[in-house]
């Protein structure tokens, strides 16, 4: 699908990678790029800046997502691409609180849900569209530091998938997002497993260039880091091996993680 003269949404559209993909789109001369975000004052930065429109949106609340559709549709009458991609992480394995796994549950999954829910039978209805489900590699792979994420964002690759087998025949092309570390806020240098990703980091600019492409092309994964298709065709020829590896990949991370707080507890005295 190529985007000009099309109108988009765009959820967690104000900040990183969001940000970056609609001021990308926004090269492409739509007819209207919708920027949906809790971050209502950052939202009106990007549409004052791209020519858009901002709207508050909490994504997990399937309320503000029919509405943000509803929005779209009352300035434009249609939606021709969806690109879900607002997403939140936590850190820990299952000690981590029910009440983290629910939020990361509730915008890392059923904002995915509610979002299609609202806009694809809007979009089938008109001949057709494109949805993008921002996921992460870690939903191909794994993430060490979170249990939570890691969980969720398979859950985000297996409805993308369920997505793209049930509307592909009417017209809808679906693609998933599933980048490894990225340059920006949600990045945590002081976590030795974001130091990890840092150091093979891509920018947003990058992301949203490999989504743009990935929308012309109309394939389904979308792939900004090469090295995680590597490490996804080896882990279905090699499932043991593969945890094996990523298990000997914990325990070094786990280590760095002991020297930090060590580190840290010595400067503290």
């Amino acid at each position: 699908m190529e985007l000009g003269d099309r109108v988009v949404l765009v959820t967690g559209g104000a900040n990183g990678i969001g940000r970056a993909i609609c001021c990308r789109i926004a090269q492409e001369r739509p007819r209207g790029i919708v920027i949906a975000d809790r971050d209502l004052d950052a939202a009106r930065e990007v549409a004052s800046e791209i020519g858009g429109i901002a709207v508050a949106c909490d994504v997990s609340c399937e309320e503000d997502v029919k509405a943000v559709v509803e929005r779209t549709l009352q300035e434009y009458g249609r939606i021709d691409a969806v690109i879900s991609n607002a997403g939140v992480t936590s850190k820990g394995g299952f000690e981590t609180p029910d009440a983290d796994w629910d939020r990361l549950w509730r915008v890392n999954v059923l904002a995915h849900v509610y979002l299609s829910r609202a806009a694809v039978p809007k979009m089938v209805e008109q001949g057709g569209g494109a949805f993008v489900v921002t996921a992460s590699a870690a939903g191909l792979l794994t993430e060490i530091g979170s249990a939570a994420y890691s969980v969720t964002k398979h859950g985000a690759v297996a409805f993308a998938e369920w997505l793209s087998v049930h509307y592909r025949n009417q017209g809808l092309k679906v693609a998933c997002l599933c980048p490894a570390g990225v340059a920006t806020n949600f990045l945590d240098l002081d976590d030795p497993i974001h130091q990890f990703l840092h150091l093979s980091s891509v920018t947003p600019e990058h992301v949203a260039d490999c989504v743009i492409e990935a929308l012309r092309q109309e394939t389904f994964l979308v792939l900004p880091h090469p090295e995680v298709g590597e490490f996804f065709e080896f882990k279905t020829k090699d499932y043991d091996r593969w945890l094996h590896n990523f298990a000997h990949v914990n325990t070094r991370l786990n280590r760095l993680n002991e020297r930090a707080a060590a580190k840290a507890q010595t400067s503290a005295e």
